[in-house]
């Protein structure tokens, strides 16, 4: 009897990990990165470092999903990532991530948990970032805390969903912030976009608040194509983030804008470029070129170099180059 109890529930044990489906994935990266005068600040941890340091991430993710005999998928993403610590150069540590759960059915899908909001989901936002790091942006003008995807922890815990129909998509998210880090510039926030596909282009709109006793909000609009080897994306966008004290902060508060381009110089090379700013007197702008050439079986070399500013303070020289493999 206990023999056959035994065989019978390692039949079901067996019979639920292959209705499962489990998978690994993600990259790793390794190279040299260069900043101008990293270690200028003069503290503790920066003073005396290298310029050019070591520059490596490891990320594995790990995805699991089943399906209802109606056809509706429930899951759930972690991710394990390792960087480097830019300001010393030193290597970090891996550990996992909070996770993201999700069920979808047709065009619908809704996640929870360590999800990504609908300004972070929205297409064409970041644009084609340069150099083996993604040093590069073309939203570096954008200032304002949307609701936004860790890779490395557990930020916050929030409901993201999404419907798309033909070529046309709306989605929204909404993240309570805990009392215990409710301010009064840090509060619950939500956002919404709307995309719409039109033969080789994409727009979208999006709007973010968050609900605190000051105005923080941003809008922004994106326009991403391809044009045969060449790839176009750019936006411009306004926001309000306000100090605690609820008056404007109009170092950071305006426009931003950004354009950025990928241009396939052969099957295996590809030209990146990437420009950002705001007309903030504390924007950061971003201006950097790249290369990414293609080896075969995931791995390619990639590489930049560009220049970082805050306002109308010195530009930084940035640099880095280095393999990235896929698996």
């Amino acid at each position: 009897m206990k023999k056959i109890l035994f065989a019978s529930t390692a039949l079901v044990a067996t019979a639920s990990v292959a209705a499962a489906d489990v998978t690994f994935s993600g990259y790793g990266r390794f190279g040299l990165g260069y900043v101008e005068d990293r270690g200028a600040a003069g503290t503790a941890t920066t003073n005396g470092v290298s310029d050019t340091v070591i520059v490596s991430r490891f990320r594995l993710t790990i995805d699991a999903d089943a399906e209802t005999d109606g056809g509706v998928r429930f899951g759930a993403r972690v991710r394990m990532q390792a960087d480097e610590t830019a300001a010393n150069g030193e290597a970090g540590q891996a550990g996992l991530n909070a996770a993201r759960f999700f069920v979808e059915n047709g065009g619908l899908r809704v996640e929870a948990g360590n999800v990504a909001g609908a300004i972070d989901n929205l297409p064409g936002y970041y644009g084609f970032e340069p150099g083996l790091e993604g040093t590069f942006g073309m939203y570096s003008g954008n200032d304002y805390s949307f609701i936004g995807y860790s890779s490395t922890g557990g930020t916050h815990n929030g409901v993201y969903a999404r419907y798309a129909i033909g070529d046309f998509a709306v989605a929204a998210a909404y993240d309570s912030a805990p009392a215990s880090t409710a301010t009064a510039t840090n509060g619950d926030r939500w956002d919404i976009h709307a995309a719409y596909s039109f033969g080789n282009l994409t727009a979208a709109l999006a709007y973010g608040e968050t609900d605190t006793t000051v105005s923080q909000e941003m809008t922004v609009l994106t326009l991403q194509g391809d044009f045969g080897p060449l790839s176009v994306a750019a936006m411009v966008g306004d926001e309000d983030v306000n100090n605690a004290a609820g008056t404007l902060n109009t170092a950071v508060s305006d426009t931003f804008y950004g354009v950025s381009a990928s241009y396939a110089v052969s099957s295996a090379t590809s030209v990146n470029f990437a420009y950002g700013d705001g007309s903030g007197d504390g924007d950061t702008r971003h201006i950097g070129l790249g290369a990414v050439h293609d080896l075969g079986g995931g791995v390619s070399l990639r590489g930049a170099v560009g220049t970082k500013r805050v306002g109308s303070g010195d530009s930084t020289t940035v640099a880095d180059f280095g393999a990235q493999f896929s698996f």
